[in-house]
């Protein structure tokens, strides 16, 4: 198995000089044996940016004048930790399961806590299992603001009764939807609206000295609830024994299993690997080390170039051999690297944290290979290129994709007039726009 094939299959795009030797598996093991190295500068938690947005609300500020500065500090210190990890398969772990359970800066509120989002809920079960990484989703603000279920009343609770008000099902459906069983799971309407009574309640405590998630039980539909045939008893306790359900449902395990064959190996994952993969889940209870590691054994593994970049992958990975990042980047300097890699995201179609639609961004080559596509990578790479001013670029070819560089290119950018010229030539041919 080639170090740089891993490199860019599994993670984010080599550093020049920051490839390891040895076996390539044991490398990814120990990134997800090892405590997760990321050091994030300068941010708070979830609770901080609720007290941003409670206070923006009350004095009924213009603009996001709390907010944008933990914000912006937010995108400065995990972009400055992507460029710079050295742990990339953990920290592609982290964005697959983000957007995964997606959460969006198209619903305002979200912009206050989608960074602890990321740390919180996300990020300390990348290694854990799948039904503890799913009740902390589903109990953080970030989630409860963007599918509204604060919103969400009991018809028969006291609330209900008092002010006429009802379900919203937007929550319990994207949950069974897109984060769980799926709709091959074999769920009904039924099931969503009885699902979204279980999880009536379930909200945010803004007046809280510490905001954070609430159970409001005066907003809770009373009695035991059906969801797919199981019965869950009344109250907060039974909203957990529905995920505990939900997220070790067999059909989950498969969707789940067929989401990551797909990101990592290929748009079109083999049966027989989403099999194995759901396997892997199934047998060892939703342990996502476990199953992460199970997708580097697979037979399509090691062939490189079978997965077509993301403008976030492709912009990080050009960055990334490029060397670029280092000192911590000002959060409100725009000449950062994090700030750079933020603005290429959003000119290459993919803005951080800003998916249209609760099922993420798309995953395969038709949703990022349009011609329009092509030109805007190379436009933004060839001024990028210019931040190579005394580096080899064969060195940096060799180094950003190894026995996946084509003769073809090395000819072109030999004979490019520049070395600008020359790097833009490496980032725009067919072999780096792949991993």
């Amino acid at each position: 198995m080639q170090f740089v094939s891993i490199a860019n299959r599994f993670g984010w795009g080599g550093r020049p000089g920051a490839i390891p030797t040895g076996s390539a598996r044991d490398w990814l093991a120990q990134q997800l044996q090892n405590t997760d190295a990321a050091n994030f500068l300068n941010v708070g938690t979830s609770a901080d940016g609720l007290i941003a947005l409670r206070e923006q609300r009350r004095t009924k500020m213009p603009g996001n004048p709390l907010i944008q500065p933990i914000f912006q500090a937010e995108i400065a210190t995990q972009l400055d930790h992507l460029l710079l990890t050295e742990q990339p398969f953990r920290e592609r772990l982290a964005w697959f399961w983000f957007n995964h359970f997606t959460v969006s800066l198209r619903q305002g509120s979200v912009r206050s806590v989608v960074g602890a989002y990321m740390r919180e809920a996300i990020r300390p079960h990348v290694t854990g299992r799948f039904v503890d990484m799913l009740v902390a989703v589903m109990r953080h603000p970030a989630m409860l603001m963007y599918l509204d279920n604060s919103s969400s009343i009991g018809p028969n609770s006291p609330i209900g009764r008092k002010n006429h008000r009802g379900l919203n099902e937007n929550l319990a459906r994207e949950c069974l939807e897109l984060h769980t069983v799926s709709p091959q799971g074999g769920y009904t309407q039924a099931d969503v609206t009885s699902f979204a009574a279980i999880l009536t309640g379930w909200g945010i405590d803004m007046k809280a000295d510490r905001p954070g998630f609430s159970f409001r039980e005066k907003a809770h539909e009373p009695g035991e609830k059906n969801v797919m045939g199981q019965v869950f008893p009344e109250g907060e306790q039974g909203g957990l024994l529905a995920l505990n359900y939900l997220g070790t449902h067999p059909a989950t395990y498969r969707h789940i299993a067929t989401q990551l064959v797909s990101h990592f190996i290929s748009d079109k994952p083999l049966p027989q690997d989403v099999e194995h993969i759901a396997g892997v889940l199934q047998q060892s209870g939703g342990d996502l080390q476990k199953t992460s590691l199970a997708l580097a054994d697979l037979p399509d593994a090691h062939k490189p170039g079978s997965k077509f970049r993301s403008p976030m992958d492709y912009a990080t990975a050009v960055m990334r051999a490029l060397s670029l990042g280092g000192a911590p980047s000002t959060p409100d300097n725009p000449h950062s690297p994090a700030h750079i890699l933020f603005s290429a995201c959003g000119i290459l179609g993919q803005p951080i944290w800003s998916a249209p639609l609760p099922n993420g961004w798309g995953d395969r080559a038709a949703d990022w290979s349009a011609p329009a596509d092509m030109l805007a990578r190379t436009d933004w790479s060839w001024r990028m290129a210019a931040h190579a001013h005394a580096d080899d670029p064969m060195e940096i070819a060799h180094a950003a994709l190894g026995p996946a560089l084509r003769k073809t290119t090395l000819t072109a950018m030999h004979h490019a007039g520049s070395r600008q010229d020359a790097l833009a030539l490496l980032f725009s041919s067919p072999e780096f726009q792949r991993r």
